[in-house]
């Protein structure tokens, strides 16, 4: 159903749009701000994905890439810290309105970020996820590490990777 939505990378023009999709999917302790996704789209617009309906902004991903082997919470913080030689392609956010899930956009984004990491010859994907969504990641091949050092929003963290 969602083969008709096209994806692409994110501009600084998509700024509002981003954080007000952030602002309907996760808490206020867990959304990045309007200022995160300002530095994160200087820092690196390449590694940002949207997908869109005519005009409307429904879902993006987004994340990183660096040397670190591990997701740590100051890379939420810190876009600067971005290494575009980096081995693994961190995951930030995985974001769908509401209204728009269950129609495998979500999916089509991760596949299209571990397309891109395997194309630029990554070592792999990372990220940090709550418990209930490990068997979700696990189908794209993701492995659960166990609960990650990640106190981000005041929730627990699992840290899954993808190994290429």
């Amino acid at each position: 159903m969602c083969d008709d939505y096209i994806i692409r990378t994110a501009t600084i023009d998509d700024l509002d749009e981003i954080h007000n999709v952030e602002s309907e999917c996760f808490s206020k302790n867990e959304a990045a701000t309007k200022k995160q996704f300002e530095e994160r789209l200087t820092y690196y617009p390449t590694h940002f994905w949207l997908i869109f309906d005519d005009d409307k902004l429904i879902a993006f991903i987004d994340g990183f890439t660096t040397n670190k082997k591990d997701l740590t919470d100051e890379m939420f913080e810190d876009a600067s810290l971005h290494d575009e030689s980096g081995d693994w392609q961190m995951i930030f956010g995985l974001n769908t309105r509401p209204n728009y899930r269950k129609r495998g956009l979500a999916g089509k984004l991760v596949n299209h970020l571990i397309d891109n990491a395997k194309n630029e010859n990554r070592s792999g994907v990372v990220l940090t996820c709550k418990e209930e969504l490990i068997s979700y990641y696990s189908r794209f091949g993701f492995v659960d590490e166990g609960i990650s050092e990640s106190k981000h929003g005041g929730a627990v963290w699992h840290q899954m990777r993808l190994t290429f």
